[in-house]
């Protein structure tokens, strides 16, 4: 950046902004390149999965009814004799294939059928799925937990670079609107990439933000404190609403994809059997299509005798969400959960999941969403150019520290909060200045090479 002021107190503060925004940039670049170029690609994926999988999705509209789901199940069932059937997904529009989810050992498959013919199109591994693959490399670096927690803490820290960015950015002398709101094509490349990195970076700072914090509620700590809060404040699901019937310990995320809302509902139970049999998936769909749920939705098979089905549809419109338990004996409908029952807190977060996966007001939600992607993309790229451009030789160039190593009131408060806010954020910042207490000032080469 080079909006320096001049003089005293605010030229120090100044340099002390800069440095925490340098090493902050520097270090989570390239996680926030990455999470925008796997965030953009998914929120094409209604697009592009028809695309790449018509040969399984794409079927012949038959002038016959459709085959019941229980042969179409059986027909699975009889090409995989070792596997269990643990979902299936009807069909929902005259050319679509239905799906069935089955657990072969180890392996979770989806297996693709003409629900006209009971013809099987193929499978697919599910983890092998391509937007599985960049689902998970967007949430967990397809590492599992520690991923998790490594995204969040590149999002959470994302959003501080942007508030440091907007400090350092701010006018101060300077009238002019170009370098301040339109960047300048100069032949200094160093003004050039500044305004590059700092002009788009303000004009996108609302929409990043937004961005991130409507994917943070799927992150391992933060969406969890959320969802304590939630559930403290009976802001979220209305427990009322199953008061009177037996639950499990298992969370409803735990045997099922279901809506943000629903992840922490305990899972029902259905009562005792005596010898009753499950009821068959023909007598579940004409229950869930008798409750006006909206179509696309998956039916997860009862796990253990008290199991039960659990039914669950993510439409383009969170309205229209929709979370059921069913009895597996008796047909009942253990639990009903709506959009419209959850509470605001949960409201406000479904609408908002729904709009960074762009699924909430169709292709401009994509093409908005796709602009902050791009943007953060060009941002980060252009910060690390910038870098490099004005490194010396042989070391890291860092922003000098300023000579008086005064800690600011005013920056305690702010690192303070975020660290609060953000816990990941919290912990990284102990660690960094045990690091700098520990190591950087007292190895003199690293202490000259991150002048500090």
């Amino acid at each position: 950046m080079e909006l320096k002021p001049s003089t005293g107190k605010e030229n120090r503060l100044y340099r002390s902004i800069w440095r925490w925004h340098f090493y902050a940039g520097l270090i989570f670049a390239p996680l926030l390149i990455l999470l925008a170029i796997t965030g953009l690609i998914y929120l094409f994926k209604p697009q592009i999965e028809p695309i790449l999988y018509k040969n399984l999705y794409v079927v012949q509209a038959g002038q016959q009814m459709p085959l019941p789901a229980s042969n179409q199940i059986a027909l699975v069932k009889e090409r995989y004799p070792e596997a269990d059937i643990v979902k299936f997904r009807p069909s929902d529009e005259p050319d679509r294939s239905s799906e069935v989810g089955i657990k072969l050992g180890e392996e979770a498959l989806i297996v693709y059928v003409n629900p006209y013919t009971g013809a099987i199109l193929g499978s697919q591994q599910e983890s092998s799925q391509f937007m599985q693959i960049i689902k998970k490399l967007h949430g967990e670096l397809l590492i599992g937990k520690i991923g998790d927690r490594i995204i969040e803490l590149a999002a959470c820290w994302a959003i501080i670079l942007l508030v440091t960015g907007l400090y350092l950015w701010w006018p101060r002398d300077s009238k002019s609107i170009f370098g301040t709101f339109l960047p300048r094509f100069s032949n200094n490349k160093r003004i050039f990439w500044r305004d590059l990195h700092a002009v788009p970076a303000m004009w996108l700072s609302l929409g990043i933000v937004l961005l991130i914090m409507t994917g943070l509620p799927w992150s391992g700590v933060w969406g969890d404190n959320l969802s304590r809060i939630a559930l403290s404040t009976q802001t979220g699901y209305p427990a009322q609403l199953w008061d009177n019937v037996p639950k499990s310990s298992l969370p409803a995320k735990a045997v099922a994809d279901v809506p943000w809302a629903a992840g922490n509902m305990p899972v029902p139970q259905s009562g005792a059997s005596h010898g009753t049999p499950t009821i068959p998936v023909e007598e579940v769909m004409r229950t869930v299509e008798g409750s006006s749920v909206h179509s696309g939705y998956t039916i997860t098979m009862p796990q253990g005798d008290k199991g039960v089905y659990t039914v669950a549809v993510f439409p383009k419109f969170p309205k229209d969400q929709a979370t059921l338990h069913i009895d597996r004996y008796s047909g009942e409908i253990l639990a009903d959960l709506r959009f419209a029952n959850y509470g605001p807190l949960a409201q406000a977060i479904e609408i908002g999941i729904a709009l960074h996966e762009g699924r909430y007001f169709g292709l401009p939600n994509q093409i908005l969403g796709a602009i902050a992607c791009m943007g953060l993309i060009g941002i980060s790229l252009s910060g690390v150019i910038m870098w490099w451009k004005r490194k010396p030789a042989g070391r890291l160039g860092a922003p000098a520290r300023p000579k008086e190593r005064k800690f600011y009131k005013s920056i305690a408060i702010i690192v303070i909060g975020f660290g609060i806010f953000f816990p990941l954020v919290g912990v990284s910042l102990l660690a960094v200045l045990a690091i700098d207490w520990l190591v950087i000032r007292r190895v003199r080469k690293v202490k000259d090479d991150l002048s500090a």
